[in-house]
């Protein structure tokens, strides 16, 4: 009696070992581990570029603002006086926004004070962290 012993394996056909797939996970987490810190200091900068931008677009509503009403809105009456009128201004030409004011990028409404402490009117976010001060992302960003 013969007994032929038929492998499951074809010859030529191999897979991975271990050491090879491990390699290749090793190779992996290092080039997480190098871009992964390199994109994310990218979103915090387009932050900040996107509060600046919005900075300028509230400050240029409010130069309009300004042309017709004859002053800038007060502190009380704030950045809705650019979509609403407010309720004693009869020279009001608005709206000078399409909508409300947009938060800034990190979701907190952005300060506004007039007259302001460092420039004719103050325009602020606080940035990421939300407090005074700051730098990085944390820095505060600002019209002045």
């Amino acid at each position: 009696m013969e007994y032929y012993y038929k492998s499951s394996r074809k010859r030529g056909i191999r897979g991975f070992t271990l050491l090879e797939l491990l390699v290749v996970m090793v190779i992996i987490g290092l080039l997480a581990a190098y871009v992964g810190p390199k994109y994310f200091s990218q979103v915090g900068k387009s932050e900040v570029k996107m509060a600046q931008a919005q900075i300028d677009s509230l400050e240029k509503a409010l130069h309009q603002y300004r042309l017709d009403v004859g002053s800038y809105p007060t502190t009380e009456q704030g950045l809705n006086a650019l979509v609403t009128r407010p309720g004693n201004e009869i020279k009001w030409q608005g709206p000078y926004l399409g909508k409300a004011p947009p938060p800034d990028p990190w979701g907190k409404p952005y300060q506004y004070m007039y007259p302001g402490e460092r420039a004719e009117f103050d325009l602020f976010s606080l940035g990421k962290d939300g407090q005074p001060g700051g730098t990085g992302d944390a820095a505060d960003i600002a019209n002045w």
